[in-house]
């Protein structure tokens, strides 16, 4: 039975944490949220489940998973599921809890690269807080985005199984949510991720590794990777890349 994530059509956002999982499993998964309506799909799929009257746990937003009558929603919930089921988390508890803590701090860093561009309200436009994110992203790249990637570099440096990955001997879904916090940041702020990676060979290493995994590889080659845009989480202003 083939998986169900929902998340909004033509946006990477957090669903692409969630797909790299899926891709990197080689687990079967419908994108609910493409397609039309007399398939299922679409954008109906998806207020069905966030609006529905007879929905009795509705979750608060995509993205979300269907496993079968459950419905899991947050990211990183999500992640732990799938790396719990597919082989992507490691087996001894204090390990699993580790590996979902570090995935929380990245998900703190999502939360922080989408408010340096919208750091008074997500439902104003980019436009509309342009002189405040400006101010915001002085902060964000000179010190939170060195912050956060050195903080994995130590991890993978002090990970007593080797440098190789951020907990334990294999991947876990915490390196491919690094990864794809990599390719964010990178797209966003080109200028000010370059410089906090020239101090992070490690992290550099991984992402290069998770890139070539096969799968991994495959997805990122494939029509069915969708591109950054001004959309997203990640947005690339020229300006806030000073």
């Amino acid at each position: 039975m083939a998986l169900e994530l929902f998340y909004w059509p033509g946006v990477q956002g957090r669903g692409e944490f969630v797909r790299l999982a899926l891709e990197e499993a080689g687990v079967e998964y419908i994108e609910m949220g493409a397609g039309n309506e007399t398939q299922g799909r679409g954008v109906p799929s998806i207020t069905h489940w966030l609006d529905g009257a007879e929905v009795e746990r509705p979750p608060f937003a995509p993205p979300f998973l269907r496993v079968g009558d459950r419905v899991i929603g947050q990211s990183a919930l999500i992640l732990m599921w799938i790396g719990e089921h597919y082989g992507l988390a490691p087996k001894d508890e204090p390990s699993r809890l580790w590996t979902h803590q570090v995935q929380l701090t990245i998900a703190d860093a999502v939360v922080e690269a989408h408010e340096s561009h919208h750091p008074v309200s997500a439902g104003l436009y980019s436009e509309d807080q342009r002189a405040e994110a400006q101010r915001r992203a002085i902060d964000f790249r000179e010190a939170r985005i060195p912050k956060f990637l050195r903080w994995f570099e130590t991890l993978m440096a002090r990970n007593p199984a080797g440098p190789q990955f951020l907990i334990g001997d294999a991947l876990t879904y915490a390196d491919l949510s690094l990864f794809q916090l990599v390719e964010g940041l990178s797209f966003a702020y080109p200028k000010a991720t370059a410089r906090a990676l020239a101090e992070c060979p490690k992290v550099v290493a991984l992402h290069a590794a998770v890139a070539a995994r096969p799968r991994i590889k495959a997805y990122l080659e494939s029509g069915r990777r969708i591109a950054f845009s001004e959309g997203g989480i990640f947005r690339h202003y020229p300006e806030l890349d000073a």
